[in-house]
Order: C-alpha cells, then sequence, then structure tokens
C-alpha cells in the first residue's frame, strides 16, 4: 500500500470509521487508517467458497460465519471514540453471540480468513497477524490464492501467542482447530489451474 492510501495525520477511532462514506472502505490499525482496494474476481471466489463451506457445516450450531463487508473492534468495553481498532476480514466466524452487533462484532472473532490481494499481502501478513494475536483471536488463517496455500495460525496453550505456522496447499484437508470434526478439501476452494 502506498502512502496516499494510508491515513496517518491524527489518531483514528473506530467512531471514525462508523461515521465514514459507504463507497468508502478503510481499515484501522493502532489509530492509523488503511484504504482497502477492491477485491479481485479471484479473492472474492475463494472467500465465497470458503464462507459458503463454514455456511454450511455452521447451520443449527451456536457459531456463526461473516463475510466482508462485516466490521471487528476489539475491545467491547471501549467507547467508539477511544477505540483504535476495526478491521473488515474477508471471513469471521464468531462463536459468542455476545459480540454480533448491529455494526458487525465487538471483541475477538474466534476464527479470521484473510485471502491475500497484491496490494495487502503485507498488511494481512505482518500488521494484522499481530493485531490478531495480540487481541485474542484463537485461529488465523491467510490464504494465498496465488500459490493456492493456506497458512494457518492458533493460539498456544496458554491463548498468550500464535505457534508456529501450518501450510495447507490444494491437495490437502484443513480442519479447523476450533471445529476439529469440519473438513475442507482445498481443491474444492482453489481453482485447478490447469482449467
Amino acid at each position: 500500500m502506498g502512502n496516499n492510501t494510508i491515513k496517518n495525520d491524527r489518531v483514528y477511532t473506530y467512531a471514525d470509521y462508523l461515521n465514514w462514506p459507504e463507497d468508502e472502505r478503510w481499515e484501522i490499525i493502532n489509530g492509523v487508517a488503511y484504504a482497502m482496494s477492491p477485491p479481485s474476481t479471484e479473492h472474492q471466489r475463494i472467500a465465497g467458497r470458503l464462507f459458503v463451506e463454514f455456511t454450511i457445516y455452521l447451520r443449527g450450531k451456536p457459531c456463526e460465519a461473516f463475510i466482508a463487508p462485516f466490521g471487528v473492534t476489539f475491545d467491547k468495553n471501549t467507547k467508539d471514540e477511544k477505540n483504535t481498532h476495526a478491521v473488515e476480514p474477508d471471513i469471521a466466524v464468531i462463536c459468542d453471540k455476545s459480540k454480533i452487533t448491529q455494526k458487525g462484532c465487538k471483541g475477538a472473532p474466534d476464527l479470521i480468513i484473510e485471502v491475500l490481494s497484491r496490494s495487502t499481502a503485507s498488511h494481512d501478513v505482518l500488521r494484522k497477524r499481530r493485531l490478531y494475536e495480540q487481541n485474542g483471536v484463537f485461529e488465523y488463517w491467510i490464504v494465498d490464492s496465488s500459490n493456492q496455500i493456506i497458512t494457518r495460525f492458533y493460539m498456544n496453550e496458554q491463548l498468550s501467542k500464535y505457534r508456529e505456522p501450518e501450510y495447507f496447499v490444494r491437495d490437502n484437508i484443513i480442519t479447523p482447530i476450533i471445529f476439529p470434526e469440519f473438513e475442507i478439501k482445498l481443491e474444492d476452494i482453489f481453482p485447478n489451474t490447469e482449467e
């Protein structure tokens, strides 16, 4: 992301996020606002396939999956004008219904999935991974559609930091740590490169 896509002239908050025009999409991390690029067709295709898998699996269960644009802020006890984080993950799975509001999620989702875009890759891999780890997102997947790899992070036993990442490729099956009986065939998610 170039500097023209960053607002760091002051500290931005969740209150700012809520008041931006609907045709502008921004995320705020540590009070700095980052413009969000429109997703590519491939990005939407992969995010959509994953969302459908989770939605079908979670039917009748207490957890719920949400797809972007869906705002997430982490501290449900902080007033909007003091909260310096607001993100829109591609997919968020939330099992505590008290975190779900009319505006999105207040509190850490149980699982977040980000599909990398060329313009946001370092943002998702570095800034967001740190943010999610520090705010208690138990499980975080980074989906690299170009290389057809999912990198999975999840919390250690002390729930203090992410374990070493695990990698899954197109011919693997991935099972969310939070749903050990749920299997996703990655060949159903990533397109066949020979098509």
